[in-house]
């Protein structure tokens, strides 16, 4: 069921964009809080409860294209871009963050000698935890090791922070926990990690399925478009099922779907874990040749007209952001799986910031939101256009990515942008050849 403009904008949709006036999409100032004063709304809630459920509510946006990479936070990333809220500048034109090393010694953000990270920095519960240090964010260090202060710019990552500098992102989009990848794999697709707060397999299925289900019941074509391994595994035994797997398809299949003009409606597309993740130890020029190509074939497609392409990562992966994470709501009644010597806590805070925006032809121009978002934000904006059930208390009461979009005016990149060439690993070599280089450089050290 579709509705015409006129039902969309009588029904108080504010142009089908459904945006509620507590997400302070619009703010000037960072909002750091989670919305409050807000009903909560639970698990099976509806945007529009008097309508169907499968109502196509935004007619303009047919086709949504989600990248999410491996293992960087927000000022890791986009700190020196200028948009945002990155890295503070000081008189001499670095970033003024520090953090203590546990031996008296500051030390001090600095550029990664090369594109490669190594191995040696952890991002799981307890280092998580550790970095937020009671919400100073000076644990980083202490949590895991030097590199955490590292950070790369736009020569390292030409493609990721030239899209970040032209179309809209979003400087409070955080993971979903202080939890590792599987986990916030699983809000992704299911709005909670099941109690898991690592890389293992939880012993039951999400009570509310997956968002794949609710696509599959509704009439919404998906795919999940893989190079290594689909994020479907999150939950192992859905690999068995027989109707889901049918929305399994190699990478290959994306490039030719989206030369074609035949993009499902949702489309998952993921990269080759082992080394285009940018997870560590890895060289991130991989990453960015990656959602290079991903979000060329998406504007050179025929559906780029229609199409909301949501690019992010799904945690800090132990590196430095200056923005505590704030309070969330937990997405059920499920407690943390904890382990010996992880301390205490709940699903009831974010975690670190990670870099995210959209592309699409309705995109905001010279647009930067402060809307606090998460993972379940991806949820809550399929939610929104088809008018579907939340999963979980977390998606229902997220804050969608609309805001990101005008959808009232002609949209102002349906010529889609020019932007930086890709990194060419194999013409640069980077790490490839010279390794990681010294972490941290001397000069980032000031010494007790």
């Amino acid at each position: 069921m579709r509705l015409s403009r006129r039902q969309l904008l009588g029904g108080g949709l504010a142009g089908a964009s459904l945006v509620l006036g507590a997400c302070g999409g619009n703010s000037s100032s960072p909002t750091t809080t989670a919305t409050a004063t807000r009903r909560v709304r639970s698990a099976g809630s509806m945007p529009r409860p008097s309508l169907a459920a499968g109502t196509d509510l935004v007619p303009q946006i047919e086709h949504f294209v989600v990248v999410m990479m491996e293992n960087h936070s927000f000022d890791n990333v986009l700190g020196l871009i200028g948009r945002g809220d990155g890295f503070t500048i000081g008189t001499d034109g670095q970033p003024t963050a520090t953090n203590p090393d546990g031996q008296g010694n500051l030390v001090h953000a600095f550029h990664m000698p090369t594109e490669c990270a190594t191995n040696g920095i952890g991002n799981d519960w307890r280092v998580a935890h550790e970095a937020y240090d009671g919400g100073t964010c000076q644990g980083f260090v202490t949590g895991t090791t030097a590199e955490a202060m590292g950070y790369f710019t736009k020569e390292d990552l030409p493609f990721t922070c030239g899209m970040a500098e032209t179309f809209p992102i979003g400087d409070r989009y955080f993971s979903s926990a202080m939890i590792q990848t599987d986990g916030q794999r699983r809000y992704l697709i299911a709005g909670t990690s099941m109690g898991l707060i690592n890389d293992t397999f939880p012993p039951a299925l999400p009570p509310n399925g997956v968002i794949f289900e609710q696509f599959n019941k509704h009439g919404i074509t998906w795919k999940d478009y893989y190079t290594s391994l689909p994020t479907l595994g999150v939950f192992l035994p859905l690999l068995q099922d027989k109707v889901l797997t049918q929305g399994l398809a190699p990478i290959d299949q994306f490039y030719l779907d989206a030369a074609a003009g035949t993009l499902p409606s949702f489309c998952l597309v993921e990269e080759d874990f082992g080394h285009q993740s940018e997870e560590n130890p890895q060289d991130i020029q991989f990453g960015d040749q990656f959602v290079g190509k991903v979000v060329e074939a998406v504007m050179s497609s025929p559906n780029w007209p229609t199409t909301m392409l949501i690019w992010t990562y799904d945690e800090h992966g132990g590196y430095y952001d200056h923005v505590p994470p704030p309070a969330a709501l937990p997405p059920d009644d499920v407690l943390p799986v904890l382990g010996p010597g992880d301390p205490p806590g709940g699903f009831d805070r974010y975690g670190f910031r990670v870099p995210a925006g959209v592309a699409s032809p309705y995109a905001r121009r010279d647009f930067v939101s402060h809307t606090v978002y998460d993972h379940t934000s991806i949820l809550k904006t399929v939610e929104e256009k088809w008018n579907l059930p939340a999963l979980t208390r977390r998606d229902a009461n997220a804050n969608s990515l609309f805001d990101m979009l005008d959808l009232h005016s002609k949209p102002a990149f349906l010529k889609p942008p020019v932007l930086p060439a890709a990194s060419d690993p194999t013409a640069k070599s980077g790490c490839l050849s010279t390794g990681a280089g010294t972490i941290p450089p001397p000069s980032a050290v000031t010494k007790a």
